[in-house]
């Protein structure tokens, strides 16, 4: 889906129609102020197009970003011009500066494969944290919590465009494959893409493991209206 800048844009467009950045990154903020009431430096790990960093930047002094995909950074750059973003790998990144709050919002974390792969995204977070600072992740659905067959469909119209996207998903073993279709119809006429997702079930004991193995205090906080919540961790 995020192999050229067209699709990363088609992406930013559906989400940005069905949720609320504002409100998510308020609701972050707030979390992480509970934690360390003077944060104002923040770090958005999978960043994506920028769209949660953006709203991240009317709560914080400073903001940065990372994504491995080139492609979204090129939207984030544009939405956000003057903003330093990081083409990086979670799981090993250390950049120049330290930050009094990363998050990882999105369930991003789910496309991290295994536990290892957890641990060493989560000491890399620790890496770049500086004292008394505070990780917020937003998770991918538990095993218990995953919805088998789970059909789901959205479309939007915008700028003489419209666009559909429509997913199934199922369980394989510890793996949710999502397979997706986008249809895009505007005057050229209409395009079709299609991908699969796989994104890993951690439980949530996973969470708590790879955050402690960090040396970060972590809680569970609960979200409404179905999201999967978020692990706070802080730091000594």
């Amino acid at each position: 889906m995020y192999e050229n800048n067209s699709a990363a844009e088609m992406y930013d467009l559906l989400y940005q129609d069905r949720k609320d950045y504002k409100a998510e990154a308020e609701e972050v903020a707030g979390l992480i102020r509970e934690k360390k009431e003077d944060a104002d430096s923040l770090l958005d790990v999978a960043c994506g197009t920028g769209v949660h960093l953006e709203a991240f930047a009317g709560h914080f002094a400073r903001v940065e970003g990372v994504d491995l995909s080139g492609h979204m950074l090129k939207v984030a750059a544009q939405r956000l011009p003057g903003t330093p973003l990081h083409q990086e790998d979670m799981r090993e990144f250390e950049l120049e500066n330290s930050f009094d709050a990363i998050v990882c919002m999105f369930s991003s974390i789910g496309y991290l494969r295994t536990t290892q792969d957890l641990n060493a995204a989560l000491r890399a977070f620790a890496r770049n944290l500086s004292a008394g600072g505070v990780v917020v992740i937003e998770p991918w659905y538990f095993p218990e919590t995953f919805l088998d067959n789970h059909v789901s469909g959205h479309a939007l119209t915008n700028e003489g465009r419209t666009i559909t996207r429509v997913s199934h998903s199922t369980r394989v073993g510890n793996i949710a494959r999502m397979e997706l279709h986008y249809v895009l119809a505007d005057r050229e006429g209409v395009q079709h893409r299609s991908e699969i997702d796989e994104l890993t079930l951690f439980t949530p004991d996973d969470y708590e493991a790879a955050f402690s193995q960090a040396g970060l205090k972590v809680d569970y906080v609960e979200a409404a209206g179905g999201r999967p919540g978020y692990f706070v961790g802080t730091a000594a």
